[in-house]
């Protein structure tokens, strides 16, 4: 049973480890922090309130100073998106609004507004159609930000110890038993909540999806301007970038997996 119990704390203290790097990883760097205080102060407020005087033009300059001169951030991404939104573009828009919801997928606020900014798009792409358990999963771990998966797998890692700590010291089976039980599941969710922070992690840091920006685009066959014609995208579009390789040109691919080349100009890395 010791053995047992030490297999369990040898896989169960590696998760709580990862859970603290994927959270440290998302804390402001030294670069970061000094660029802020070089950068003229430039607050919140003052964009808010340029927002709320209709002036989003002067919002549109103030956040992107914030973001400029600090770390992402979805509160500054969200009003981003919200002042691109009332000047009419689209396309910025969405791709603030996509960032904001990179950085916090949980909020219903920033979903809304991105489902609001899509369907004033051109385009409308059919999804491939994707196992249920697999959306089911994707649905799950978007519930939540790398940061909040992280201190889901630290909760529960406590719970862990408290339920070891039942099972190792007491003297009643009944006790023993929920802390067995207790543990496994404990264990399973701290393993769980490690990885959907680890994937959520890998989004922010491998951005391999964009916006298209330019008003239309005309996909090629070839990473050149000789290429055939495939298809046209408009602005607004969100696709993903399968070959970032060349120096001009990206590969991309479409929701129903449609892919081609444009030029690396016309589009945005969410």
């Amino acid at each position: 049973m010791k053995r047992i119990i030490n297999i369990i704390v040898f896989v169960a203290l590696p998760m709580l480890l990862s859970a603290q790097q994927v959270t440290s990883k998302n804390e402001p760097s030294e670069s970061m922090t000094l660029n802020s205080e070089v950068s003229p102060k430039v607050t919140k407020a003052q964009a808010d309130s340029a927002y709320a005087k209709g002036d989003f033009a002067l919002a549109i300059e103030l956040y992107e100073n914030i973001l400029s001169a600090q770390r992402e951030s979805s509160d500054i991404y969200y009003n981003l998106g919200n002042s691109y939104y009332k000047s009419k573009d689209i396309a910025r828009a969405i791709l603030n609004y996509e960032r904001a919801y990179l950085l916090n997928p949980g909020d219903s606020d920033i979903r809304f507004n991105l489902e609001l900014a899509r369907n004033n798009t051109v385009d409308k792409v059919e999804v491939v159609n994707v196992f249920f358990l697999t959306q089911w999963m994707i649905s799950l771990r978007s519930s939540f930000s790398a940061d909040g998966w992280s201190q889901i797998a630290i909760i529960c890692f406590l719970f862990f110890l408290l339920f070891i700590s039942i099972f190792i010291f007491s003297k009643y089976s009944k006790l023993k038993r929920l802390g067995f039980g207790g543990t496994i599941i404990c264990l399973l969710l701290v393993i769980f909540a490690n990885v959907c922070a680890y994937q959520q992690q890998q989004l922010l840091v491998n951005r391999q999806t964009a916006i298209v920006i330019a008003p239309s685009v005309t996909v090629k066959s070839t990473p050149d301007n000789g290429g055939t014609d495939l298809f046209i995208i408009h602005e607004g579009h969100k696709i993903k970038i399968k070959d970032a390789s060349m120096k001009e040109w990206y590969e991309i691919q479409l929701e129903d997996g449609s892919v081609g080349w444009i030029p690396k100009e016309v589009i945005e890395i969410i």
